[in-house]
């Protein structure tokens, strides 16, 4: 993603050619464009970087690769290194996992190079990051700042090593500053619900999108508190009699693109999971018969809903670039393509030239159902009107209730146009602000409510605890049974209720388990 960067009196545009490579935006004759604003020099810094990745111009010719190692020799025999200048270096050396290398670059572009890339490396002094620090919490959340500071750090700790400083500005010297106590930095707390809760949402996100996919998966969630990229990522193989194994996550990169990596800090581990939710996760498979997706090769448990169109791993022009090329946000240049009556007229004649102009083709559906889930699209469609009854807001609509039709109960989306006006019911929040990764929350306080050892709550959870209480404590079968005994009774508890409320559901699986407690 490109961006503009200050200079004195004008805005350059900056973009990517290249992992670990700048250039800048220049006219016919080889001269800097100067812009006069940071808004549009970010556009020009797009529209160039929209154009080399459509020309298919991924890595630089080993001609001009030559050519800047040179010039960059030269320059550092005669001048001092700039922090652009081993930045970009330092990131193009780095080798780690593709999630890392995804952050690192949107740390450097959005937020590093645009205050400190012009600065020689032994000109950055306290003072300045310590103003760029209290910018930035100005604009943005407090622990996302100290992310990007930390970033910072670790560039110029390693250049503290190389011999190109003798001390690091970046570093946080304890004892000064603002004491504001721990309320300082507090988030929060975090939505939880209990296993009716856990239930009932299932119950709606199944019903939202008109197949059993969704409650099997949000209430093997809540049972098991596997982190979502490891569910999105469990392959059939490793789904047991009585456990799951996880070994694999599916990571989603900015750019849509999926990676199959280990578990967040090589949290391997089995997960004892009870008869009944071993039942309902083999019937699932049965039921779906999972074929190997197209990215990875594999069979995955859980699919994704909707068409897929493979945008993420289709070459050219895409529709982000025309959003940038517009200046408008993806959802408006979504709404030009399938709902052009809810844009401005005015903002659609614009979006329809930047298409023109980049020459953006629109890929056809496949019918396929999409091989997996998207965190956006889950989150924002599926489980947050799921848990809290609303839809958010979304450019050009606002939060609006999710309309129902009464019958049967709990009720069932109203579709078609006209929905709000023919909506005859909407639902309670089961708890606000609920998120996919609460359920894990969720999962744990169910753990410490049915007075689970840590131990054991770490094991599931795939946490590690280097105290010398955890080396000597150990986990026995009866731990594993009083936990497998207890979430099950309080699973027939929550069936039990909810079959007080009605004794049918619109969710087939969920029919057919009520209709097995009557």
């Amino acid at each position: 993603m490109g961006y503009g960067e200050k200079r004195n009196g004008y805005y350059r545009a900056r973009y990517w050619i290249a992992q670990g490579v700048l250039r800048t935006v220049v006219d016919a004759n080889g001269k800097t464009v100067r812009f006069k604003t940071k808004r549009e020099a970010a556009k020009a810094a797009n529209d160039m970087e929209a154009k080399v990745r459509a020309s298919g111009l991924n890595e630089p010719a080993a001609e001009e690769a030559a050519a800047i190692k040179e010039a960059s020799e030269a320059a550092d025999a005669s001048s001092p290194i700039t922090f652009g200048d081993y930045a970009n270096q330092w990131y193009g050396e780095q080798d780690l996992a593709p999630s890392t290398m995804e952050n690192y670059k949107h740390h450097l572009e959005e937020h590093l190079l645009p205050e400190f890339e012009n600065f020689a490396l032994v000109d950055i002094q306290r003072q300045n990051v310590e103003a760029w620090d209290k910018k930035e919490k100005a604009a943005y959340a407090i622990s996302s700042v100290k992310t990007w500071r930390s970033t910072l750090h670790l560039i110029l700790e390693d250049a503290v090593d190389e011999g190109l400083l003798t001390k690091n500005p970046a570093a946080r010297r304890r004892g000064r500053g603002k004491r504001a106590g721990r309320s300082r930095n507090r988030r929060p707390e975090k939505a939880v619900t209990d296993a009716l809760g856990i239930l009932l949402l299932a119950e709606r996100a199944a019903i939202l999108t008109g197949r059993d996919d969704e409650f099997v998966v949000n209430v093997h969630t809540g049972y098991t508190g596997m982190r979502g990229g490891e569910l999105v990522g469990l392959e059939t193989e490793f789904c047991r009699p009585n456990a799951v194994r996880v070994e694999w996550q599916l990571y989603e990169l900015d750019t849509g693109e999926l990676i199959r990596c280990p578990p967040k800090d090589d949290s391997f581990r089995t997960i004892d999971v009870p008869n009944w939710l071993s039942a309902l996760v083999a019937g699932h498979i049965a039921r779906t018969n999972p074929q190997p997706c197209r990215c990875h090769g594999r069979m995955y448990t859980y699919r994704g809903y909707g068409t897929a169109n493979g945008a993420a791993r289709r070459p050219g022009v895409k529709l982000v670039d025309v959003a940038r090329r517009a200046g408008v946000s993806i959802g408006t240049a979504s709404n030009v393509l399938n709902r052009p009556e809810a844009v401005k007229e005015e903002t659609r004649v614009k979006v329809e030239l930047a298409m023109v102009e980049l020459g953006y083709s629109r890929g056809g559906q496949s019918g396929e159902t999409a091989a997996h889930w998207r965190r956006s699209g889950f989150a924002t469609w599926i489980f947050h009107p799921a848990a809290t009854g609303w839809y958010p807001k979304k450019a050009p609509q606002e939060a609006r209730p999710v309309p129902l039709l009464a019958e049967p109960w709990p009720g069932v989306p109203a579709r078609g146009r006209n929905a709000s006006q023919r909506a005859e019911a909407c639902w309670v929040p089961i708890a606000k602000g609920l998120t996919r990764h609460g359920l894990r929350h969720a999962h744990r306080t169910i753990m410490e409510e049915l007075g689970t050892p840590p131990k054991l709550m770490d094991e599931r959870m795939g946490h590690e605890d280097g105290s010398v209480q955890s080396r000597y404590t150990h986990i026995t079968s009866g731990m594993r049974q009083n936990l497998m005994q207890g979430l099950t009774e309080l699973w027939e508890a929550s069936l039990d209720a909810r079959l007080a409320m009605c004794p049918r559901s619109p969710v087939a699986v969920l029919d057919s388990l009520l209709r097995a407690r009557q």
